[in-house]
């Protein structure tokens, strides 16, 4: 069986909620709390060990993206839909049906200065297509192209380098 090519994704986060700093200091985290069907169906479904994530503040100013992580396990059973206690709970979600899933992901870098959606959107020639630039696009989960994340890697200055 073929190893799966990596995939390049975008995940948004509030920078007061859960920052790629705090990503730095714990080193990996699970993301929960996504309640959106198409962002549960790309981390249950397609993200898979090893693919790579620009990591996106959202709800700032500016917001941009700061960094970039990995993920270090595909998608598995939100565990905040089945506590009655958060604000994630879901009362249709059963152990024997979970509705709601998640991935972790791995601190990669932390980029020098936020890329911008500004920049990313000034960049329409080389990021033609990519997702986040698109008008009333707001899923929180979202595939990037390979060359769209390469493109962000160099305006950032990215220590890291694809192949």
């Amino acid at each position: 069986m073929a190893k799966a090519e990596r995939k390049y994704w975008l995940m948004k986060s509030e920078p007061d909620v859960y920052s790629v700093e705090d990503l730095r200091r714990d080193g990996s985290t699970y993301w929960d709390g996504v309640r959106n069907y198409q962002a549960r169906n790309f981390m249950r479904d397609e993200m898979q060990l090893g693919d790579w994530v620009l990591y996106y503040h959202s709800n700032a100013t500016p917001p941009g993206v700061a960094g970039i992580a990995t993920v270090s396990k595909s998608g598995y059973p939100d565990p905040t839909q089945f506590d009655a206690k958060s604000k994630y709970f879901d009362p249709k979600a059963t152990q024997e049906k979970p509705r709601w899933f998640l991935v972790d992901l791995t601190f990669k870098e932390a980029f020098k200065e936020l890329v911008s959606l500004e920049r990313l959107k000034n960049a329409a020639e080389e990021l033609e297509g990519m997702l986040v630039i698109k008008k009333g696009q707001r899923l929180s989960v979202q595939p990037v192209e390979k060359v769209h994340f390469k493109q962000v890697l160099k305006m950032a200055g990215a220590k890291a380098k694809l192949r």
